[in-house]
């Protein structure tokens, strides 16, 4: 065995392959007939918590492994090799972008209620915040919460949201001040809605990503008590931008992990395909564009690993982290798109895994902050 790459050591390479056995015997068999049916059940959740894998990084009193961020990394690049972009995402969703807030910022009893559960498998979570109207601009957010006796009344809609089909819970940003002209900073708050009256969720087709459920949800007259209130009133926006470097470079490990899996099996593939007699690597056209995908396969890891490091070590590596998502993301779609053109008229079939990389892969420069979202905020880092 080839020593680890830091910042992974030993420990997490052993993780790893319990990681990988999990999703080869557990998930990557299923996967054509999850994107057929366009869903995986939930009791994947359940099998994974059995495992510890939903609770890597969170504290062994809320039922977590007592980890860090480096095991869920770890995680994060198996789930790469499950087949099924969906899948993935509806388990990162959970794991990266709904279950952190409340482990953030949640009272001990938010805890108790909702991460405890959440860990164990027993309940889904989904971060609501996307609206028809309000994707990147978060200070044109419509759904509002008004106070009552209690608690808040909730009426919005809110869309593109990752398990909103099958959340128990949707940590939810909600305007609960009005402000004019509206600002981005005092007058958002978030809540933890549960699932129940006044709640429906309308699931969407998409191009990629079929297994995911990706609903629209409306809250109509949904009451929620006052001790669901997720960190200060007024005072959401600072939790939308604490979990955004994780979820970006979660993004970035994923995208690596998926490019260097699709390389590898597409050199395999073009080392075996006789064509002209001879092997489709041995051509130079194709020798070369596999040569140029695996350059693409190493910078992509070699940039997201440096913001790794930088995260762990409690940098604040904006610039790099913002750098690598937005590298990983259109580059991974571009490699897709050249893995399928090697397979030929194989790789353009259903069922194929290359097919589904290269619809999967689309998503990747749209979700998490697009690209020209990306690029602007480097802009503004590298003060132009």
């Amino acid at each position: 065995m080839s020593a680890p790459e830091p910042p992974f050591t030993d420990e997490h390479e052993e993780l790893r392959a319990s990681i990988r056995r999990f999703v080869e015997n557990e998930l990557a068999p299923h996967a054509p007939r999850w994107e057929r049916e366009e869903w995986f059940p939930d009791e994947v959740f359940g099998k994974l918590a059995a495992n510890g894998f939903l609770g890597l990084k969170y504290p062994q009193e809320h039922g977590g492994q007592g980890g860090d961020y480096l095991h869920d990394a770890v995680l994060i690049e198996e789930l790469a090799r499950t087949g099924s972009g969906g899948t993935a995402a509806g388990i990162g969703a959970h794991v990266n972008i709904a279950t952190p807030p409340i482990w953030k910022f949640g009272t001990e009893e938010q805890k108790r209620r909702y991460l405890a559960p959440a860990i164990a498998g027993e309940k889904i979570g989904a971060l609501a915040i996307t609206e028809p109207g309000a994707g990147s601009d978060v200070a044109a957010l419509r759904t509002r919460a008004e106070r009552v006796d209690g608690g808040w009344v909730v009426n919005g809609e809110k869309t593109y949201i990752t398990n909103g089909v099958r959340a128990h819970f949707m940590v939810t940003a909600v305007k609960t001040k009005e402000t004019n002209p509206p600002t981005r900073h005092h007058d958002i708050s978030f809540l933890i809605v549960e699932r129940g009256e006044g709640v429906t969720s309308s699931k969407l087709k998409k191009l990629g990503w079929a297994a995911s459920d990706t609903a629209t949800i409306a809250f109509e007259d949904v009451f929620v008590p006052a001790e669901n209130l997720l960190g200060p009133e007024h005072e959401g926006f600072k939790l939308i931008m604490a979990n955004f470097q994780w979820e970006r470079l979660a993004m970035a490990l994923g995208a690596a992990a998926a490019m260097r899996l699709a390389w590898e099996r597409t050199a395999q593939f073009a080392r075996e395909r006789i064509v002209f007699d001879r092997p489709l690597a041995k051509h130079q056209v194709t020798r070369h564009r596999l040569a140029e995908l695996a350059t693409s396969v190493y910078t992509c890891r070699c940039v997201t690993y440096d913001a790794l490091r930088r995260f762990l070590a409690g940098e604040e590596p904006l610039k790099e982290v913002t750098m690598a998502k937005l590298l990983t993301q259109r580059a991974s779609y571009e490699l897709m798109d050249a893995c399928l053109q090697i397979h030929g008229g194989a790789g353009y079939m259903r069922e194929g895994w290359v097919e589904r990389a290269a619809r999967d892969s689309r998503l990747g420069p749209i979700g998490g902050g697009s690209d020209e979202i990306m690029r602007e905020i480097l802009g503004r880092v590298l003060e132009l």
